[in-house]
């Protein structure tokens, strides 16, 4: 909201402004409100939709490559009057209308048209200023009503969730986004020089070619929103990679040819289109974004879309027989082939965390399985005592079996073998013997018969 807030007054600001030093203050406050806004805006969707952000984050990119895309049109609408040369100027900046309008100026012949241009660019910034302050108010009003404990809270459950690897993963993917972005807009950039300079086109025909770089960007991040359901954001980088190193491979060795180079620079920018919003929610899925890691995103961003394409430039200037752009495009693919694998790696680090349930796993694993054993010998140790019991009583029974047949042979009466029995009988099993083949009842009447006697 305070980004936007900022944008809205230099933008009210500017059609007053008759100094070159005013004018540059301005301008840098609308650049660093845009970069606050680029940083708070993807922190915003992964604060709010978390490891579900990818279709939202596509959506949020969707709406830059949309401004970059309708801005060059709007601004020829705006203006009027103006020829293919600066309507392809105006196509070349990745930037919203308000970078393109002030490029797109053209000087006029007559003091009517002066005056009708100057209404038309004071309507513009004034259309575009209220338009930005009435999504900075609603912006307000949201959070006025939201609960900031409750970000706090989420906050401190999400810090267990931290990568182990997490600065030097976010130091990676801030040289990856360098590349990528200073990539994109130096061909964005460039392509209509290109096509002039080395395809021999015409400038309609260049200025076609970059609407079609801009175009297929735009309309793959649209798709994007819908892909981002279906597939991972690891499967979009890794297929938007091997397609941008397809298409600059064909751009930087076959781009003589006119189908390869229509055809190249439409997948690569097909291919370019899902790498920024995709890179953020991967990360996401392994560590803690918050403002700071947000911010070296959006700064490597911002140093690759400053340094490489003036690095290209200069050095077109000093070599204008080499196509200096398709190779830096060919380049960086490789160097961001190589980064992301890297990452990958880090991101998929065990944390000790990680590493110390594995071990007590481990160690639970052990004692349950030691104890088992235990228990194990133990039941086989008691099967062999049960066993033994029997065995033991079994040869008791026949020894009584034995004896009892021997006295009942005899004349009752009280033997010394008899005598020496019945203690050991009563001992063991508490009750006289039972004889086999005897009933109880012939049992008592013996018993009876040497009582009487």
């Amino acid at each position: 909201a305070l980004s936007m807030l900022g944008t809205t007054a230099g933008l009210y600001a500017i059609p007053w402004c008759k100094e070159s030093l005013l004018l540059t203050i301005l301008m840098s406050v609308i650049g660093g409100s845009m970069g606050i806004l680029d940083t708070g805006g993807n922190v915003l969707a992964l604060n709010t939709w978390g490891s579900e952000a990818g279709p939202h984050l596509q959506a949020l990119h969707f709406s830059f490559a949309a401004g970059a895309f309708l801005a060059p049109i709007l601004a020829k609408i705006a203006l009027g009057g103006s020829d293919s040369q600066e309507l392809a100027g105006a196509e070349k900046t990745n930037q919203s209308v308000l970078m393109a309008v002030p490029t797109a100026s053209a000087t006029s012949t007559t003091p009517a048209q002066k005056d009708h241009q100057d209404g038309d660019f004071l309507w513009s910034y004034i259309i575009i200023g209220t338009y930005i302050l009435f999504i900075s108010i609603i912006f307000f009003v949201l959070y006025s009503k939201s609960s900031s404990a409750g970000d706090k809270s989420k906050a401190s459950v999400q810090k267990d969730r931290r990568a182990k690897y997490h600065w030097p993963l976010v130091g990676l993917l801030f040289v990856f986004f360098l590349f990528y972005v200073g990539t994109e807009v130096t061909y964005g950039s460039y392509i209509f020089t290109y096509a002039v300079e080395f395809a021999k086109m015409t400038e309609s025909e260049a200025a076609a070619l970059n609407s079609v770089f801009w175009g297929t960007f735009a309309v793959c991040r649209g798709a994007a929103i819908f892909g981002a359901v279906l597939l991972s954001p690891a499967t979009m980088i890794i297929i938007s990679l091997l397609s941008s190193a397809a298409s600059s491979l064909a751009l930087a060795f076959f781009a003589h040819y006119r189908a390869s180079l229509w055809v190249g620079t439409a997948v690569y920018g097909a291919s370019m289109a899902t790498i920024f919003p995709s890179g953020i929610a991967w990360i996401e899925q392994y560590t803690v974004i918050e403002g700071k890691s947000a911010s070296l995103f959006v700064v490597g961003a911002a140093l690759g879309e400053m340094c490489i394409p003036a690095v290209v430039g200069y050095l077109q200037g000093r070599f204008s027989h080499i196509p200096v752009v398709m190779y830096t495009a060919f380049a960086a693919s490789v160097v961001t082939i190589l980064l992301f694998p890297v990452m990958y790696k880090l991101a998929n680090a065990p944390q000790e965390n990680d590493l110390k349930e594995e071990s007590d796993s481990e160690t639970q694993k052990a004692l349950l399985s030691n104890s088992r054993l235990t228990e194990d010998e133990e039941d086989e140790e008691d099967v062999r005592e049960w066993n033994n019991a029997d065995f033991e009583v079994i040869e008791m029974n026949n020894k009584l079996k034995n004896s009892g047949m021997d006295t009942s042979c005899r004349i009752p009466g009280d033997s010394p073998v008899e005598a020496s029995l019945q203690p050991h009988l009563v001992n063991v099993s508490g009750n006289p013997p039972v004889v086999a083949g005897d009933s109880p009842g012939r049992q008592n009447g013996n018993v009876d018969w040497e009582k009487s006697e």
